[in-house]
């Protein structure tokens, strides 16, 4: 009974932690976002498919789900356009302090985001914070069904809130893409595409043209 009652106590004090202050400032400064529009560059390096530059346009409205549109087929990455985090935020969370680490000569503060519902959807994630600037300057997130992102963001100033440009680097055990709607200017090695096993790819989203509205 007691060991029970120890092993209650210990658990209720690792679900009652703080979450990390400079996160949620982070998400403060986030969340004064209410809408904004983007023109989208996308550029894939997949070693199974040859895609030209494709362009789109992404739509945010603060609650709901980030909406894209284009004239052709593009390959959007599940967590490439999640600039404000909100799928990390969506369920009650924990995080730990995992100290700096340092990028291109710059520091930033290491922090591990670990949901505690079992309905997000994913199960840990990585994040290093511009203390300075708050916002993001990379994010490692592990997901339950869609393999593991590695997204690096690069700002135009010191000033700006969202990202210039969005680097997703990713894995997935079996990529299932809709042929059909790919496009006449895209070869895909289909025999490679459907092989079992860990695929690996990058997708560079630039950005240009913003129309932000904010609190």
């Amino acid at each position: 009974m007691i060991k029970i009652l120890l092993a209650f106590f210990c658990m209720s004090a690792v679900f009652a932690q703080e979450v990390d202050a400079d996160l949620l400032a982070v998400k403060a400064r986030m969340d004064r976002v209410e809408h904004f529009t983007v023109d989208i560059q996308l550029d894939v390096d997949i070693s199974f498919i040859n895609m030209p530059t494709k362009q789109a346009k992404m739509i945010y409205n603060k609650g709901k789900h980030t909406q894209f549109s284009s004239s052709d087929f593009v390959m959007i990455p599940k967590r490439g356009l999640d600039f404000s985090l909100q799928q990390l935020f969506e369920y009650p969370f924990i995080t730990v302090d995992r100290g700096v680490e340092q990028r291109n000569g710059v520091t930033y503060k290491a922090i591990n985001v670990i949901p505690t519902d079992k309905r997000a959807d994913f199960s840990i994630a990585t994040l290093l914070i511009d203390t300075k600037h708050l916002r993001i300057a990379e994010s490692e997130i592990f997901t339950k069904k869609h393999g593991a992102y590695v997204l690096v963001f690069q700002y135009e100033n010191e000033a700006s809130l969202l990202p210039e440009l969005v680097a997703v680097n990713f894995e997935m055990e079996r990529i299932k893409i809709p042929l059909n709607y790919m496009g006449k200017d895209i070869d895909v090695d289909k025999k490679q595409m459907k092989t079992d096993g860990v695929k690996t790819g990058k997708i560079t989203l630039k950005m240009s043209n913003y129309s932000i509205e904010m609190l």
